[in-house]
């Protein structure tokens, strides 16, 4: 499945609902089912710097693709870590480095985070692509 098709696969979960708790509680309930982080990945060098939770994120390149793993601390945090994972891990680097995240707008996630938790989520996209620019540099 293609950058693009998990996008529109989380537009359309969401787009079920229209009022922003039952939202939050989709994004509750997608961080739950994230496979939780090997505590060995929860250092200093895989902590995300912008944001106001913790959260850890850790990349592999396996086969010319990524592989993403990652965990907050905050549970909504937790299902923005998850979506961001579904979408961007899997792929190679060069389709992380040129993806147009529109799904961000299009479920209306940013207007509906408060402005910490929204340069989370830009500091966090920022870290995945500079993780795949930096595998791209080595292939």
């Amino acid at each position: 499945m293609t950058i693009d098709e998990k996008q529109n696969e989380i537009i359309e979960e969401f787009s079920v609902f229209d009022d922003w708790m039952d939202k939050y509680a989709l994004l509750i309930e997608m961080g739950n089912s994230l496979t939780p982080l090997d505590d060995k990945y929860k250092t200093g060098s895989n902590l995300i710097e912008g944001c106001q939770s913790r959260v850890w994120l850790h990349a592999s390149l396996e086969d010319g693709k990524i592989l993403f793993q990652g965990q907050s601390d905050a549970i909504i945090v937790n299902g923005i870590v998850s979506i961001l994972i579904s979408i961007l891990s899997g792929h190679a680097p060069q389709d992380i480095c040129s993806a147009d995240l529109y799904f961000i707008e299009r479920i209306g996630l940013r207007e509906h985070l408060s402005p910490t938790r929204s340069n989370g989520l830009m500091a966090m996209l920022k870290q995945m692509k500079m993780y795949a620019l930096a595998f791209a540099s080595k292939a």
